[in-house]
Order: structure tokens, then sequence, then C-alpha cells
């Protein structure tokens, strides 16, 4: 996977979906690869967002852009097919929903996407250990999963040093990524520490200034390019 780390992935659950287009490219305007889609069915999180129909057609505003699509679904097998044919370049599903991780990680790869795999913030870095040799991408949630524009939980720092510690002692390439209350003032302390990507919602696009908001994140997160892992 060649990208220019750190990443900034914008989640467009904190967007105005009325002006969806209009948002995206102002991302896209911005330097902005990868846009990430959070998938909510309402049981496995305690909230429902949007479906395929919502991916295909934010493929079809950027069809340049990466879509990190994440399935916070209960079966989640039973739509993978749905978001690969919707434009998804890679589906992460969480550890808690997949009793055969490795079969749905195989389902991914065999539609065609790359695959990673998330934990919520109670779940422990070395229950990944047996799936990260399979995997493109691993995704540490930094608050529970649900809602946007919560606060980030301190403990993940050492969770994403651990992961971070595996894929160097094993000689992996998976990147590391963190969703849930990243911002300007963690975004270069978490890069320190590991992360390869961001992602950012409500302080993307609750803001007045798409652009400048974009701007101050990148800033915040290359200043921590210099790991001190």
């Amino acid at each position: 996977m060649n990208v220019n780390l750190p990443v900034l992935a914008p989640s467009i659950l904190a967007a105005d979906f009325s002006r969806l287009g209009e948002q995206i490219k102002s991302c896209t305007d911005e330097e902005i690869q990868w846009i990430h889609c959070d998938i909510m069915d309402g049981h496995f999180v305690p909230n429902i967002s949007f479906g395929p129909g919502i991916v295909g057609t934010v493929r079809d505003i950027a069809p340049e852009a990466f879509l990190d699509v994440h399935l916070m679904i209960e079966n989640p097998n039973n739509f993978i097919d749905d978001f690969a044919d919707a434009g998804a370049d890679l589906i992460s599903v969480h550890y808690e929903t997949c009793p055969h991780l490795h079969r749905t990680v195989e389902n991914i790869k065999n539609n065609g996407c790359m695959a990673g795999v998330v934990i919520n913030p109670a779940t422990p870095v070395h229950l990944l250990e047996p799936i990260l040799p399979e995997i493109d991408l691993t995704l540490i949630m930094s608050v529970n999963p649900g809602f946007g524009g919560q606060s980030f939980i301190r403990s993940s720092y050492q969770k994403i040093r651990k992961l971070y510690q595996l894929r160097e002692e094993s000689g992996l390439s998976f990147l590391i990524e963190v969703d849930g209350g990243v911002g300007t003032q963690n975004a270069g302390e978490l890069v320190s520490n590991g992360v390869d990507v961001l992602v950012a919602g409500s302080k993307v696009f609750k803001t007045d200034d798409i652009s400048k908001s974009i701007a101050s994140l990148l800033k915040a997160a290359r200043a921590g390019s210099n790991r001190v892992v």
C-alpha cells in the first residue's frame, strides 16, 4: 500500500449529508486521499448511520479517493459483498463481531478489498496477534463506538505502542489507525506513538472552515512524524 504518512481520513459520519458532495470536495481539494465511512447497524453499536448506497455515492463524488469502510455491525460477512461492490478499497471489521475472523478476512480479500480488524477500547491488543500477518490495517478505537464527538480515552496510547512494537518485532507492514477523539491537541502525539492513519469527523466537518481544519490537523500530525516509540 503506497501512502504518504501520516494519513488524515475524514469520517463522513460527521458531514452534512445535504452538502455531502461539496464537503467531500473540500477535503479532496486539501490533500485528503482517504475518506472514512462509519457503518452502524443499531445493534452492535447504539446508533444507525448509512449503508452501501452512501458508500457508492462517495465513490462517485471522489473516484480517486481511497474509501476506508469501517463496519460497526453484527454479522459483517452478510454485507461484505455489498460494500465491496459499492466501491470500498479497504473494509475493516470488529474483532468482537467475528467468531471466525480468519474466514471473514479471507472473504474481504476475495472481494478485492484490503482487510482491516478493529478493536474496542476494552479489547486487549494481544488478541490480534494470530491475525496480524493476514491484514493490511489495524484500527484502535480510542472511544467506545457508536457516536461522534466523544473524548479520547488516554489508555489508547498504551495499546498503540504495544501494536507498534508487535509490528516491528514481527517485521509486518500493516497500518495502524486510530478513531475517536482525534484533534490538533493529540494528533502529533498519536503519530509519535506509532499511528499511521488518523480518523477525524467532528474536527473536520463540524467546523466553520473545513479547509482550515484539515490544514491544522495535518500540520499537527506531521509534527509528530519523528517517531519516539
